[in-house]
């Protein structure tokens, strides 16, 4: 985990208040309003490609190529109350799917919930996440006794 991923969720906090949260197809929409996860990679890159209006699997491979964008896409997984779903990748080897696991809480109602999450419980998770990130990243590593 970068030391920056702090900063970068709360960027991704503050993108998220002033443009808004897309919670439907692609990752974005032509006023601005974004995915969780497209909206971390912004915070990152700067820019929101034209690919995350109408081509999921290209948005899909800019977030996912990005060392930085997973990282706190993670970390945002991390601090969720539920755990990733997998995604077979080869015949009997699965790996967490991270952006599903974020994008998907974002916008889907919880159990005993008629609605997904508001946007301020969204930025109130970014804030933690962004805690949790300084947290760890200030942490020293645990020796063992030998």
């Amino acid at each position: 985990m970068s030391s920056s991923t702090g900063t970068i969720l709360r960027t991704t906090r503050d993108i998220v208040s002033y443009y808004g949260l897309w919670t439907g197809e692609q990752f974005a929409t032509p006023d601005g309003r974004l995915d969780l996860s497209a909206a971390i990679y912004r915070a990152v890159t700067g820019s929101t490609p034209n690919c995350f209006l109408d081509d999921e699997d290209m948005a899909l491979l800019l977030i996912e190529s990005n060392p930085d964008v997973i990282d706190a896409i993670r970390m945002v997984s991390a601090v969720l109350p539920t755990q990733p779903c997998t995604t077979e990748i080869a015949p009997g080897y699965e790996v967490p799917d991270y952006v599903e696991h974020v994008s998907n809480w974002a916008c889907t109602a919880p159990v005993f919930a008629d609605q997904p999450p508001t946007v301020s419980e969204v930025i109130g998770l970014l804030t933690r996440a962004a805690d949790t990130a300084d947290n760890l990243a200030g942490a020293s590593p645990v020796r063992s006794a030998a």
